[in-house]
């Protein structure tokens, strides 16, 4: 178990809001609630216009929108709202008067207590970001919560403080949305910032771990789980119950326990080192510390230790790609000698430049001209030092092998199969959550490997459909295409063969009647092989079931036909 030290329990952090006191808490939470600092209450007040380009971190129309002439005419209390957002999403300071009308309960006085807002001159400036933040449960419940972080770029001047906590952002959207949700006992949030995940966890596990580096990180965690802990079943009084903050880097503060599932959004951002260089001259929300894509490594090849039989992983990460090699080399390396299951999803690959340009624009670092430069040539010089092309950025799934042993085709301890790890590339827009396809798909990777294929009876997936294309007066089409409408939106090329078997596939069929039927439809030449034509045709079928073009009829998985179709 872990040392009684690493567990955090402050709730007086410096720069960082207060959460040891509970009743201005829970009146601060009730004080946003009836104002209506929610999201649709925020969308209602600003317009979609404005609000689309808040979303984009464009401050000037939900400006203009909040103004009091463009307030004229609206609800009294809209008034009263556009005091908050214009404090606290805008960063634009409020009069003491106008925030003790806006949230009468806590008054000026009370943010100042928690640490929310500061004197600035005759005005009260926001210190931390505080958002409205939510979504639809599984059991229809909408869940509402305020989250806070510090103030983002476009909200404040100069480069970022190098521990910065992160808000809400693209990546943290990104692993919520794919994480796959089945209930679990125990979960761990690796490097959880200011607690994205964990308030997710909480939904379907009964006891979540969240750890980080930063202390300050752990602040503003505690503070939202606290804020919000009406909303998401805590007991402000016996917090440990449900969740366990630790402070330590990667999986210190966890040795020796193990967990059912992990999810991190890791600080995988390849930054360059300098010689001489420690924490404080480092991003903490972003840089592991570690030169390269080595964190990325550490935690693909230390993860499934702390994994019961069966325990997954799910985690974000970047990857470099040496020049002149294929992006999947490197992932695949650092299962080397492992039996660790594994799915890879490559969702986007850049040069050094762009790369280098992404990072220095997330921190503002182009504010200070002379910084950029020498920081942007740092960058191109430590990828050019490693032969650095491209770097990938993508989903990473593994899955520690079941009650200890290794997968089917693989020796105890030894290497896991290939069929049990798969490297694709998908770039295009795929459904959002894409979680429940991701776990469908496991499912039918998992039945494949339970299951002879040969006896199956096989539908059709309900969100499929199929394209042909031929030439102007040609007898056959020369292209045939299967595509999914959902989940991951896949397009499958198909051969004559293969085409003829799936429009064959209603159920009916077992996939050997079905195969034979075809061997002796296109047989008979001096060069047909028929096992050959068996072979080929059953490891394509094989394929086609677990992207979810075709289904089982019976026995049906966890994940129909309609569940896969629809989500």
């Amino acid at each position: 178990m872990t040392d009684s030290a690493t567990h955090f329990t402050a709730g007086n952090t410096p720069d960082a809001p207060r959460s040891d006191l509970p009743e201005l808490l829970t009146t601060l939470a009730g004080d946003l609630r009836a104002v209506g600092f929610t999201l649709d209450g925020v969308a209602e007040l600003l317009g979609a216009s404005a609000h689309d380009a808040l979303g984009r971190d464009q401050l000037v129309p939900a400006l203009l929108a909040t103004e009091p002439a463009a307030l004229e005419g609206k609800p009294d209390g809209a008034a009263a709202l556009a005091v908050v957002v214009r404090l606290w999403l805008l960063a634009v300071p409020q009069s003491a008067e106008h925030l003790d009308a806006a949230l009468p309960g806590t008054g000026t006085a009370g943010l100042l207590r928690l640490g929310l807002v500061e004197n600035d001159g005759g005005a009260v400036a926001a210190k931390v970001d505080l958002r409205p933040y939510g979504w639809e449960a599984g059991d229809g419940r909408t869940v509402e919560l305020w989250v806070s972080s510090d103030l983002a770029a476009h909200q404040r001047p100069g480069v970022l403080r190098h521990d910065h906590v992160l808000g809400i952002g693209q990546a943290s959207t990104t692993l919520v949305q794919s994480t796959i949700r089945r209930p679990a006992a125990r979960a761990l949030d690796l490097g959880t910032g200011c607690g994205i995940q964990t308030f997710h966890l909480l939904e379907h596990c009964g006891h979540v771990t969240a750890t980080d580096i930063s202390e300050r990180a752990l602040a503003f965690t505690r503070f939202n789980l606290l804020l919000n802990a009406d909303a998401l079943g805590l007991d402000p009084g016996r917090l440990e119950d449900r969740v366990s903050l630790r402070l330590g880097s990667l999986l210190d503060p966890v040795a020796g326990e193990q967990f059912d599932l992990v999810v991190s959004n890791p600080p995988f951002v390849i930054t360059p080192r300098s010689g001489g260089e420690d924490a404080s001259a480092q991003f903490t929300y972003r840089d592991g510390g570690l030169p390269g894509d080595e964190i990325v490594s550490r935690l693909v090849r230390a993860l499934p230790d702390v994994l019961v039989p069966g325990g997954t992983v799910q985690m974000l990460g970047n990857w470099e790609i040496t020049a002149g090699t294929g992006w999947s080399e490197r992932p695949s390396s650092w299962l080397d000698g492992t039996d660790t299951e594994a799915w890879f999803i490559q969702r986007e690959q850049v040069g050094p430049e762009v790369y280098a340009e992404t990072w220095l624009q997330d921190a503002s670092e182009g504010r200070d001209k002379a910084l950029y430069r020498g920081t942007y040539a740092a960058y191109l010089a430590d990828f050019a030092s490693r032969d650095v092309g491209a770097v990938g950025f993508g989903m990473i799934w593994l899955r520690r092998p079941a009650d200890g042993a290794a997968p089917d085709g693989a020796a105890p301890g030894g290497a896991a199969p290939d069929s049990t790890r798969r490297f694709e590339e998908i770039t295009y827009p795929i459904e959002q959550p894409v979680g429940p396809h991701l776990g469908f798909a496991v499912e039918r990777s998992d039945w494949l490997a339970r299951h002879a294929l040969e006896d199956a009876h096989l539908l059709v997936a309900e969100d499929v459909t199929e394209e042909r294309h031929q030439r102007p007066g040609a007898e056959h089409p020369g292209v045939i295409l299967l595509r999914q409408g959902a989940g991951l939106r896949r397009t499958n090329l198909l051969s004559t063969e293969l085409a003829g078997f799936v429009s064959a596939c209603d159920g009916e069929l077992t996939v050997r009647q079905l195969i034979g039927a075809l061997a002796a439809l296109l047989g008979g030449g001096d060069d047909f092989d028929p096992d050959a034509f068996r072979s080929g045709l059953l490891s394509e079928v094989g394929n086609l079931v677990r992207d979810g073009f075709l289904l089982p009829a019976d026995p049906v998985p966890a994940g129909s036909a309609g569940e896969d179709a629809h989500g």
